[in-house]
């Protein structure tokens, strides 16, 4: 089932947008460790990985919503020139299966390429399998590692446009 989502921009450090964080944050690193986080954990982690570059003039931080309620969101920073980096790509668990990931995905690309980004990297982990999936269904074809990123383990990259 697929509903008309709205996207829009939203300050990353807003309550808002700390809020879905918090949630992505706590989801992805109960699913490493293979047990519920603490809040202690949670706050480590988004301490160790702060969300820099995820705001205007060279990012953006997009949050979907269904009616009122946000359902989720997804960073874009730069990286160097003509690239962008996805970050924090995240849909709440009531929201999943509806389209939510491929329509974030196509608002982020439509801002890369707005912000003059010709191609859009990011990286994942092995137990994120749907996310790998969804992103190998977009176009993004995996690629040597960009980065050192701690729980990395896959590296992936799309081209928006030739120039």
């Amino acid at each position: 089932m697929h509903t008309e989502f709205e996207i829009r921009a939203e300050a990353v450090d807003g309550p808002l947008a700390l809020s879905l964080l918090r949630e992505y944050t706590e989801e992805v690193a109960s699913r490493y460790h293979g047990r519920p986080v603490t809040r202690a954990e949670v706050d480590e982690a988004l301490a160790e990985d702060p969300d820099d570059g995820l705001h205007p003039p060279a990012g953006v931080f997009l949050v979907a919503r269904d009616g009122p309620g946000a359902v989720g969101c997804a960073g874009l920073r730069a990286l160097a020139p003509g690239i962008a980096e996805l970050k924090r790509m995240y849909v709440r668990p009531a929201a999943r299966r509806r389209g939510l990931g491929g329509v974030l995905l196509d608002a982020v690309e439509e801002r890369a390429t707005s912000l003059g980004h010709r191609t859009i990297r990011l990286d994942t982990r092995s137990d994120l399998v749907e996310a790998r999936k969804l992103y190998a269904q977009h176009g993004y074809h995996e690629i040597p590692a960009y980065n050192h990123a701690r729980y990395a383990s896959h590296w992936f990259e799309k081209h928006l446009w030739r120039g």
